[in-house]
């Protein structure tokens, strides 16, 4: 499947139809950074014969894994996605993610299937900085967010993805004269099949797209039937409480649960109490324990400092029971917390 390139596309003020892509694709790769070879590698695939799309996972909480996407699904999702902001064509967007992942990749494909003009930059934490017009429409990571909010006003509307984003950053953006929105999706659904928005108006659900159906297993996992974006029903490792049939609110991934003297806790329900109280990048793990089974550990990025009075409105199982300090979080190539190797290193550190 050769997809055909929308007439009205533009990739950074220059119009092209499909044979001006491969050429553009053609010259990244030769002479462009490494930013710009991931590119033009990913821009090569979407114009050859074949139906498919190799996609990697990112890695944050497993090891990385490879996806084929059928084409038409990405399509299909970009589709969605423009129907769902009312990003339509000849709309200004900015790619600042990098293409090695799904997240950076469909902002190409919505600006190729949408026509939108589209704006390239090479992926960093304040991809807005020198940016000198207002866009309508751009993804961002919650890192990138935090570091551009003197210049978030530069966007529109803005989707947030790819982690969690605090209480302190959302309140952060209060009066910054953009609509953010964060979006809940995987790797295996072409990118986000559920939205939220955090300001203006605050949700604390996640709303489906058009045209996908959710409910929960007998683990209470979500489970979601989206035919135009896979061809299966994906059953994910997230733990969710339903709120009508187009509604959910995410509780904790089921693999990080922790089993604390035989009461479970979720950290993702911790990490949000505590970002009222506690500023900076933190995150939750269990820890082995011999009289617990397992313990809540708190991990904080940044020099040691007392952090006790954040610990006012956890319930008792809910208190760290050791607290560690590490001088940087390891992250992925998209700007997650890498809390897997984050906390191999941690942990082999103190054996």
């Amino acid at each position: 499947m050769i997809p055909t390139v929308h007439p009205n596309f533009k990739l950074n003020g220059h119009s092209l139809n499909n044979e001006g892509v491969a050429i553009v694709a053609y010259s990244y790769i030769k002479e462009g950074e490494e930013w710009e070879k991931q590119v033009g590698d990913f821009l090569l695939s979407w114009l050859d014969n074949y139906d498919v799309v190799t996609v990697r996972t990112s890695g944050s909480t497993g090891v990385p894994k490879e996806y084929k996407l059928l084409k038409e699904h990405m399509i299909n999702s970009a589709i969605m996605t423009g129907k769902r902001f009312n990003i339509d064509e000849e709309k200004d967007a900015l790619c600042c993610l990098p293409l090695s992942y799904i997240a950076g990749k469909m902002m190409l494909v919505r600006a190729m299937t949408l026509g939108w003009h589209l704006d390239l930059v090479a992926p960093s934490t304040t991809p807005l900085k020198k940016a000198e017009k207002r866009y309508d429409f751009t993804a961002m990571s919650p890192l990138q967010v935090s570091k551009s909010l003197d210049d978030i006003h530069k966007t529109r509307k803005v989707i947030i993805g790819g982690g969690a984003v605090s209480k302190s950053l959302i309140e952060r953006l209060d009066r910054k004269h953009t609509k953010a929105y964060h979006t809940y999706g995987m790797t295996e659904t072409c990118s986000h099949i559920a939205v939220r928005q955090l300001y203006p108006r605050y949700d604390e659900n996640y709303t489906v797209l058009d045209d996908i159906k959710i409910e929960k297993d007998e683990q209470g996992k979500l489970v979601v039937h989206a035919p135009l974006l896979s061809k299966t029903s994906l059953v994910t490792n997230d733990l969710v409480e339903l709120v009508g049939e187009k509604e959910f609110k995410v509780l904790g991934r089921v693999d990080d649960v922790i089993n604390t003297g035989s009461v479970k806790v979720h950290p993702a329900q911790i990490e949000e109490k505590l970002s009222h109280r506690l500023t900076g990048n933190f995150f939750i793990s269990g820890k082995a324990d011999e009289d617990l089974g397992q313990k809540v550990v708190l991990i904080v990025e940044g020099d040691e400092r007392d952090v006790q009075d954040a610990f006012k409105k956890l319930e008792k199982f809910e208190k760290p029971k050791e607290i560690f300090f590490v001088n940087s979080f390891d992250r992925t190539h998209t700007g997650k917390v890498d809390k897997r190797t984050t906390l191999e290193k941690l942990f082999s550190d103190h054996r």
